[in-house]
Protein backbone atom coordinates (compact mmCIF):
# COMPACT_ATOMS: atom_id res chain seq x y z
CA UNK A 1 0.00 0.00 0.00
CA UNK A 2 1.18 3.51 -0.86
CA UNK A 3 0.38 6.15 1.73
CA UNK A 4 -0.41 9.34 -0.19
CA UNK A 5 -3.16 11.95 0.11
CA UNK A 6 -3.71 12.83 -3.56
CA UNK A 7 -2.18 12.97 -7.03
CA UNK A 8 -2.20 15.77 -9.60
CA UNK A 9 -0.53 15.56 -12.99
CA UNK A 10 1.04 18.85 -14.03
CA UNK A 11 0.62 19.94 -17.65
CA UNK A 12 3.62 22.27 -17.65
CA UNK A 13 6.70 23.12 -15.62
CA UNK A 14 5.05 26.39 -14.56
CA UNK A 15 1.97 24.55 -13.30
CA UNK A 16 4.09 22.03 -11.42
CA UNK A 17 6.00 24.83 -9.70
CA UNK A 18 2.77 26.63 -8.79
CA UNK A 19 1.22 23.45 -7.39
CA UNK A 20 4.30 22.78 -5.26
CA UNK A 21 3.96 26.26 -3.79
CA UNK A 22 0.22 26.22 -3.16
CA UNK A 23 -0.45 22.63 -2.05
CA UNK A 24 0.72 21.78 1.44
CA UNK A 25 2.77 18.57 1.83
CA UNK A 26 3.26 18.20 -1.92
CA UNK A 27 6.19 16.48 -3.59
CA UNK A 28 7.25 15.90 -7.21
CA UNK A 29 7.18 12.45 -8.72
CA UNK A 30 8.76 11.52 -12.06
CA UNK A 31 10.01 7.95 -12.45
CA UNK A 32 8.97 7.18 -8.89
CA UNK A 33 11.79 4.75 -8.16
CA UNK A 34 12.70 6.62 -4.96
CA UNK A 35 9.45 8.34 -3.96
CA UNK A 36 7.20 5.29 -4.25
CA UNK A 37 9.52 3.20 -2.11
CA UNK A 38 9.48 5.88 0.58
CA UNK A 39 5.69 6.09 0.44
CA UNK A 40 5.37 2.35 0.76
CA UNK A 41 7.89 2.16 3.60
CA UNK A 42 6.08 4.85 5.62
CA UNK A 43 9.01 7.26 5.50
CA UNK A 44 7.83 10.11 7.75
CA UNK A 45 9.14 12.71 5.30
CA UNK A 46 6.94 11.31 2.53
CA UNK A 47 3.86 9.79 4.20
CA UNK A 48 0.48 11.20 3.13
CA UNK A 49 1.99 13.52 0.55
CA UNK A 50 0.15 15.09 -2.37
CA UNK A 51 2.09 13.89 -5.42
CA UNK A 52 2.68 16.26 -8.35
CA UNK A 53 3.36 14.19 -11.44
CA UNK A 54 5.72 15.60 -14.07
CA UNK A 55 6.70 12.51 -16.06
CA UNK A 56 4.60 13.56 -19.08
CA UNK A 57 6.54 16.82 -19.57
CA UNK A 58 8.41 15.82 -22.72
CA UNK A 59 10.30 19.12 -22.90
CA UNK A 60 12.40 17.86 -19.97
CA UNK A 61 13.45 14.68 -21.77
CA UNK A 62 15.85 16.02 -24.40
CA UNK A 63 19.64 15.73 -24.72
CA UNK A 64 21.21 18.36 -26.99
CA UNK A 65 24.62 19.87 -27.71
CA UNK A 66 25.69 23.34 -28.82
CA UNK A 67 28.95 25.31 -29.00
CA UNK A 68 29.12 25.79 -25.22
CA UNK A 69 27.22 23.04 -23.42
CA UNK A 70 25.68 19.61 -23.47
CA UNK A 71 22.12 19.96 -22.13
CA UNK A 72 20.52 17.01 -20.36
CA UNK A 73 16.82 17.22 -19.48
CA UNK A 74 16.08 16.32 -15.87
CA UNK A 75 13.51 13.70 -16.91
CA UNK A 76 15.98 11.75 -19.05
CA UNK A 77 16.13 8.21 -17.76
CA UNK A 78 19.39 6.39 -17.21
CA UNK A 79 18.54 4.20 -20.18
CA UNK A 80 18.24 7.39 -22.28
CA UNK A 81 21.62 8.60 -21.03
CA UNK A 82 23.43 5.28 -21.47
CA UNK A 83 22.30 4.95 -25.09
CA UNK A 84 22.45 8.56 -26.27
CA UNK A 85 25.10 9.26 -28.94
CA UNK A 86 25.99 12.71 -27.55
CA UNK A 87 26.68 11.19 -24.14
CA UNK A 88 28.56 8.20 -25.54
CA UNK A 89 30.79 10.42 -27.69
CA UNK A 90 31.63 12.99 -25.02
CA UNK A 91 30.81 11.94 -21.44
CA UNK A 92 32.14 8.42 -20.97
CA UNK A 93 32.11 8.59 -17.18
CA UNK A 94 28.44 9.61 -17.08
CA UNK A 95 27.54 6.88 -19.58
CA UNK A 96 29.32 4.30 -17.42
CA UNK A 97 27.58 5.57 -14.28
CA UNK A 98 24.17 5.41 -15.98
CA UNK A 99 24.78 1.80 -16.95
CA UNK A 100 25.37 0.84 -13.32
CA UNK A 101 22.17 2.29 -11.82
CA UNK A 102 19.98 -0.56 -10.52
CA UNK A 103 18.71 -3.09 -13.05
CA UNK A 104 17.18 -2.62 -16.54
CA UNK A 105 13.70 -1.87 -15.17
CA UNK A 106 15.04 0.83 -12.84
CA UNK A 107 17.20 2.40 -15.56
CA UNK A 108 14.16 2.57 -17.82
CA UNK A 109 12.19 4.57 -15.21
CA UNK A 110 14.64 6.39 -12.92
CA UNK A 111 15.49 9.94 -13.99
CA UNK A 112 18.78 11.76 -13.60
CA UNK A 113 16.96 14.70 -12.02
CA UNK A 114 15.44 12.50 -9.36
CA UNK A 115 18.81 10.87 -8.71
CA UNK A 116 20.37 14.27 -8.03
CA UNK A 117 17.52 15.79 -6.05
CA UNK A 118 17.38 12.75 -3.78
CA UNK A 119 20.60 14.13 -2.28
CA UNK A 120 22.26 10.76 -1.65
CA UNK A 121 26.07 10.68 -1.71
CA UNK A 122 25.76 7.19 -3.21
CA UNK A 123 23.90 8.44 -6.32
CA UNK A 124 25.77 6.93 -9.27
CA UNK A 125 25.39 10.01 -11.47
CA UNK A 126 26.57 12.49 -8.84
CA UNK A 127 30.33 11.93 -8.80
CA UNK A 128 30.57 12.09 -12.60
CA UNK A 129 28.50 15.28 -12.66
CA UNK A 130 30.85 16.74 -10.03
CA UNK A 131 33.85 15.83 -12.19
CA UNK A 132 32.13 17.44 -15.18
CA UNK A 133 31.47 20.73 -13.33
CA UNK A 134 27.76 20.34 -14.04
CA UNK A 135 25.48 23.37 -13.79
CA UNK A 136 21.90 22.78 -12.64
CA UNK A 137 19.10 24.81 -14.20
CA UNK A 138 16.26 25.34 -11.71
CA UNK A 139 12.83 26.84 -12.47
CA UNK A 140 10.50 28.46 -9.95
CA UNK A 141 7.25 29.91 -11.33
CA UNK A 142 8.42 32.40 -13.97
CA UNK A 143 12.04 32.65 -12.86
CA UNK A 144 15.06 30.55 -13.70
CA UNK A 145 18.37 30.23 -11.87
CA UNK A 146 21.56 28.25 -12.28
CA UNK A 147 23.65 26.65 -9.56
CA UNK A 148 26.88 24.66 -9.67
CA UNK A 149 26.29 21.08 -8.61
CA UNK A 150 29.05 21.47 -5.99
CA UNK A 151 26.87 24.10 -4.27
CA UNK A 152 23.66 22.09 -4.60
CA UNK A 153 24.47 19.39 -2.04
CA UNK A 154 24.28 20.94 1.44
CA UNK A 155 24.59 17.89 3.72
CA UNK A 156 23.65 14.21 3.75
CA UNK A 157 20.32 13.91 1.92
CA UNK A 158 19.80 17.70 1.84
CA UNK A 159 19.95 19.74 -1.38
CA UNK A 160 19.47 23.42 -2.20
CA UNK A 161 15.85 23.41 -3.37
CA UNK A 162 13.36 26.03 -2.23
CA UNK A 163 9.58 25.62 -2.24
CA UNK A 164 8.43 25.55 -5.86
CA UNK A 165 11.90 24.82 -7.28
CA UNK A 166 12.08 22.28 -10.10
CA UNK A 167 15.33 21.02 -11.62
CA UNK A 168 14.70 21.24 -15.37
CA UNK A 169 18.07 20.49 -16.95
CA UNK A 170 21.77 19.89 -16.43
CA UNK A 171 24.39 21.80 -18.40
CA UNK A 172 27.86 20.34 -19.00
CA UNK A 173 30.38 22.99 -20.14
CA UNK A 174 32.36 22.06 -23.23
CA UNK A 175 35.62 23.08 -21.52
CA UNK A 176 34.89 20.55 -18.76
CA UNK A 177 34.88 17.49 -21.05
CA UNK A 178 36.66 18.35 -24.30
CA UNK A 179 40.09 16.71 -24.48
CA UNK A 180 39.56 14.53 -21.41
CA UNK A 181 39.47 10.75 -21.15
CA UNK A 182 37.09 9.71 -18.38
CA UNK A 183 36.00 6.71 -16.38
CA UNK A 184 33.58 5.78 -13.59
CA UNK A 185 34.20 2.84 -11.28
CA UNK A 186 31.60 1.64 -8.84
CA UNK A 187 32.35 -0.80 -6.06
CA UNK A 188 29.36 -2.53 -4.51
CA UNK A 189 28.80 -5.72 -2.54
CA UNK A 190 26.98 -7.24 -5.51
CA UNK A 191 27.70 -6.92 -9.21
CA UNK A 192 24.23 -5.61 -10.01
CA UNK A 193 21.38 -3.66 -8.45
CA UNK A 194 23.26 -2.52 -5.37
CA UNK A 195 24.07 0.84 -3.80
CA UNK A 196 27.67 1.96 -4.23
CA UNK A 197 30.08 1.31 -1.39
CA UNK A 198 32.37 3.78 -3.16
CA UNK A 199 31.94 5.57 -6.49
CA UNK A 200 34.97 7.02 -8.29
CA UNK A 201 34.85 9.31 -11.32
CA UNK A 202 38.17 10.30 -12.88
CA UNK A 203 38.88 12.59 -15.83
CA UNK A 204 42.37 12.88 -17.30
CA UNK A 205 43.90 15.25 -19.82
CA UNK A 206 47.52 14.37 -20.60
CA UNK A 207 50.29 14.93 -23.13
CA UNK A 208 53.77 13.45 -23.52
CA UNK A 209 53.33 11.31 -20.41
CA UNK A 210 52.52 14.37 -18.29
CA UNK A 211 49.29 15.29 -16.54
CA UNK A 212 47.80 18.47 -17.95
CA UNK A 213 44.69 18.22 -15.78
CA UNK A 214 43.12 15.61 -13.53
CA UNK A 215 39.63 15.62 -12.02
CA UNK A 216 38.85 13.35 -9.09
CA UNK A 217 35.27 13.02 -7.82
CA UNK A 218 33.85 10.58 -5.29
CA UNK A 219 30.60 9.26 -3.94
CA UNK A 220 30.19 7.75 -0.44
CA UNK A 221 33.55 9.25 0.50
CA UNK A 222 31.88 12.01 2.54
CA UNK A 223 28.33 13.02 3.54
CA UNK A 224 27.93 14.51 0.05
CA UNK A 225 29.66 13.78 -3.28
CA UNK A 226 33.01 15.61 -3.40
CA UNK A 227 35.90 16.68 -5.59
CA UNK A 228 39.45 16.11 -4.33
CA UNK A 229 40.63 19.58 -5.32
CA UNK A 230 43.98 19.55 -3.52
CA UNK A 231 44.90 16.22 -5.09
CA UNK A 232 43.94 17.64 -8.48
CA UNK A 233 46.29 20.59 -7.90
CA UNK A 234 49.04 18.21 -6.81
CA UNK A 235 48.65 16.21 -10.03
CA UNK A 236 49.05 19.07 -12.51
CA UNK A 237 52.29 18.83 -14.45
CA UNK A 238 53.41 15.56 -12.88
CA UNK A 239 54.87 12.74 -14.95
CA UNK A 240 52.57 9.73 -15.24
CA UNK A 241 54.83 7.47 -13.21
CA UNK A 242 53.88 4.76 -10.76
CA UNK A 243 55.27 6.84 -7.88
CA UNK A 244 53.29 9.94 -8.83
CA UNK A 245 50.04 8.04 -9.33
CA UNK A 246 50.56 6.49 -5.90
CA UNK A 247 51.22 9.93 -4.40
CA UNK A 248 48.03 11.38 -5.91
CA UNK A 249 45.86 8.47 -4.78
CA UNK A 250 47.22 8.56 -1.23
CA UNK A 251 46.67 12.31 -1.00
CA UNK A 252 42.96 11.81 -1.74
CA UNK A 253 42.54 10.44 1.80
CA UNK A 254 43.46 13.88 3.18
CA UNK A 255 40.30 15.26 1.56
CA UNK A 256 37.74 12.50 1.98
CA UNK A 257 35.69 11.64 5.06
CA UNK A 258 34.70 8.01 4.61
CA UNK A 259 32.81 6.51 7.54
CA UNK A 260 31.96 3.18 9.10
CA UNK A 261 28.55 1.72 8.22
CA UNK A 262 26.93 -1.68 7.99
CA UNK A 263 27.92 -1.75 4.31
CA UNK A 264 31.65 -1.26 4.87
CA UNK A 265 34.18 -0.02 7.40
CA UNK A 266 35.99 3.29 7.06
CA UNK A 267 39.31 1.48 6.56
CA UNK A 268 37.84 -0.64 3.76
CA UNK A 269 36.40 2.43 2.05
CA UNK A 270 39.73 4.25 2.33
CA UNK A 271 41.46 1.28 0.74
CA UNK A 272 38.92 1.40 -2.10
CA UNK A 273 39.45 5.13 -2.59
CA UNK A 274 43.19 4.77 -3.18
CA UNK A 275 42.97 1.50 -5.11
CA UNK A 276 40.19 2.60 -7.47
CA UNK A 277 41.78 6.00 -8.07
CA UNK A 278 45.01 4.34 -9.15
CA UNK A 279 43.16 1.80 -11.27
CA UNK A 280 41.16 4.49 -13.06
CA UNK A 281 44.26 6.56 -13.86
CA UNK A 282 46.15 3.53 -15.14
CA UNK A 283 43.24 2.45 -17.34
CA UNK A 284 42.82 5.97 -18.74
CA UNK A 285 46.48 5.90 -19.80
CA UNK A 286 45.97 2.54 -21.50
CA UNK A 287 48.22 0.66 -19.10
CA UNK A 288 47.56 -2.42 -17.04
CA UNK A 289 46.76 -1.64 -13.44
CA UNK A 290 49.72 -2.25 -11.13
CA UNK A 291 49.37 -3.00 -7.44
Amino acid sequence: MYYLSNYTEAKSVSEASRLLKTIDDSVLIAGGTDVLIKLRNLDKKYSNKHLIGINTLNELKNITIDDEFIHIGSLCTFDDIENNEIIKNNLTNLKMAAALVGGPQIRNMATIGGNICNGATSADSASSLFALDAILVIFNENKQKEIAISDFYLSAGVVKLEKGDILTSIKIPKKSYEGYASKYIKFAQRNAMDIATIGVSVMLKSSDEKIIDLKLAYGVAAPTPIRAKESEKLAKGLELTKENIEKIANNVLNETKARDSWRASKDFRNNLLTTLTKRAIYELTGRDYEN
